[in-house]
């Protein structure tokens, strides 16, 4: 009874954290992908792969801290 609310927005949340890992994933692998394709070296897009990448794995250990599981 008390701790319904808790568990609901703790389920909601944990569903947005999800959602924001998936899109952070793919725009990191976007990101790795053109860099890998490019002809020339461009500091601008390296660091904007790092950025996403570093975002990523910010949101994976909050999820490995959560204790989320994905299920497919």
């Amino acid at each position: 009874m008390f701790f319904r609310k808790k568990q609901a927005l703790r389920s909601v949340y944990d569903e947005k954290l999800i959602q924001s890992l998936d899109r952070s994933r793919t725009e990191w692998f976007k990101r790795r992908e053109l860099l890998r394709i490019s002809f020339e070296q461009n500091n601008e897009l390296e660091a904007q792969a790092k950025a996403a990448q570093a975002k990523y794995f910010f949101l994976f250990k909050e999820a490995k801290k959560r204790k989320i599981r994905i299920k497919e």
